[in-house]
């Protein structure tokens, strides 16, 4: 069994900041369980073109208001709490939070920890991270 407190989370080195958003990743590979959870934070009047290439994501809006814009169909879709993404194929997109939005997100495969968005807006694959180090 595994039990994490987000607090503790957010002053370790699992709390991954990048620009725009901060990502508490409360699972990670490491911990066996087939995906990664992180408590992610995308902060207001940003604008975060994304495309995860190498995984899969579900989100989870808990708190604040954005939109997310499918890039390919131009599409726009109100983001606000109860509201659930999935990037089920491995969609371009943009999240523009009008406040923050706080988000519980579950990728697969699980990410490892260290990883930040390219310049692409995807977290690379776990072998181009260690090819990286």
């Amino acid at each position: 069994m595994l039990i994490r407190n987000l607090g503790d989370i957010r002053k370790s080195d699992r709390n991954v900041r990048s620009n725009g958003w901060v990502s508490a990743r409360l699972l990670l590979k490491d911990d066996n369980m087939g995906f990664s959870f992180h408590v992610t934070t995308m902060f207001a009047g940003e604008e975060l073109t994304m495309h995860y290439q190498n995984h899969l994501e579900a989100v989870l809006v808990l708190k604040g208001t954005g939109t997310i814009e499918d890039l390919a169909t131009g599409e726009v879709h109100k983001l606000r709490p109860g509201v659930m993404y999935a990037l089920n194929d491995h969609d371009r997109h943009i999240v523009r939070p009008e406040t923050d939005i706080l988000t519980a997100c579950v990728f697969n495969p699980p990410v490892t920890g260290r990883e930040v968005h390219d310049e692409n807006g995807a977290y690379p694959a776990e072998a181009d991270l260690a090819a990286a180090e």
